[in-house]
């Protein structure tokens, strides 16, 4: 079993399940190309995501969290690890290790959303193309019947279909991320990984685009593996949220616990650089020395220490496993029980 925690079940049926992911990048040099070391983009994650839950991944920019991404979606072949997808057909698949019939098949049901909408889509294609390619390459509709699908689409995302024959210029940056996820929902998956899907948005457009995969999510009975460095979005969508830090999930939890009593430094750093909306209000921010480690050559012991306050000397020598440390509430931490951490809104 994943050493993750099983809570905020939405329903009792496993979705999705990762045991000891890794993703390592060779380093080589000469002529001979010889392997000197590793890049450990991802290094041993377990998680699980349960039918009609969304699981927060957040953590700074080089931490990993879109690299596990395109792993789950076999968009890059993992180094160790397997990745459990219960499908309805076929039962429990391992993606990491299906061969190519079976992971097309798998795919199906599982979709991914990425995070600049201005690169995703094909400038030389129609909305109307765009939609319903995914329709075509796996035979489901051609011809009238994926146009009669592609409106349906459209209107399920909030946009009007005679838009189908414009081409992706004639949109906005909300308009052309409805166009994204109207192609991701176009085979009816039942999982979608979100990779940061309102960071190229202003505000605004932001919260819309939220509601809507909300909205799409109660409806189609989605799942969702949402990808982002905004702490305020994660816990405005997310059922249960994961920390990563170089590689490693350095804390898991249900939102509403995470958000009000961290248990790892880090998340406590994360939870302080959240905005507050009220202008008079001083803000109390924990600030973080130096930046993220290398993941080709991180600090020994727990990666943290070198930039945590509450270091302490066994830090550096040994790295903490993932444990339970309150029911439902997993850290990296030796010293979880002892420190007082603050909440989101002790700030």
């Amino acid at each position: 079993m994943p050493t993750g925690p099983n809570a905020v079940r939405v329903t009792e049926r496993p979705l999705l399940e990762i045991f000891h992911l890794k993703k390592h990048y060779p380093i080589t040099q000469g002529l001979l190309k010889r392997t000197v070391g590793y890049v450990k983009a991802v290094d041993d994650v377990s998680l699980t995501l349960y039918e009609g839950q969304t699981l927060g991944l957040v953590g700074e920019s080089g931490s990993g969290k879109t690299t596990l991404a395109h792993s789950v979606m076999r968009g890059i072949d993992p180094t160790a690890g397997s990745v459990i997808f219960h499908d309805q057909e076929r039962g429990a698949v391992d993606v990491a290790s299906a061969d190519r019939a079976t992971l097309r098949h798998v795919r199906r049901n599982m979709q991914m959303v990425f995070q600049d909408p201005f690169s995703s889509l094909n400038p030389r294609m129609t909305v109307l193309d765009i939609i319903a390619e995914p329709l075509e390459v796996n035979a489901i509709a051609t011809g009238k019947e994926a146009q009669e699908r592609v409106a349906e689409l459209l209107q399920l995302v909030g946009l009007r279909p005679e838009y189908m024959r414009r081409y992706p210029h004639a949109f906005s940056g909300g308009q052309r991320q409805r166009i994204v996820v109207a192609r991701a929902l176009a085979l009816n998956p039942r999982l979608v990984l979100m990779d940061e899907p309102t960071s190229a948005l202003d505000v605004s457009i932001q919260a819309q685009t939220l509601n809507l995969l909300k909205e799409l999510q109660d409806r189609l009975h989605l799942s969702y593996l949402f990808i982002s460095h905004d702490l305020g979005v994660v816990e405005h969508v997310s059922d249960v949220v994961a920390v990563m830090y170089v590689g490693r999930v350095v804390e898991i939890a249900p939102t509403h616990k995470l958000y009000q009593q961290p248990k790892h430094p880090y998340t406590e750093a994360l939870l302080s650089s959240i905005p507050k909306p009220d202008p008079t209000r001083k803000k109390q921010r924990i600030a973080i020395t130096g930046e993220i480690p290398n993941p080709a050559n991180p600090p020994t012991g727990c990666h943290f220490h070198p930039r945590c306050p509450y270091a302490q000397a066994l830090c550096s020598r040994e790295a903490p496993p993932l444990r339970e440390i309150t029911p439902g509430q997993f850290a990296a931490c030796h010293f979880s029980e002892d420190l007082n951490l603050k909440g989101v809104n002790d700030f």
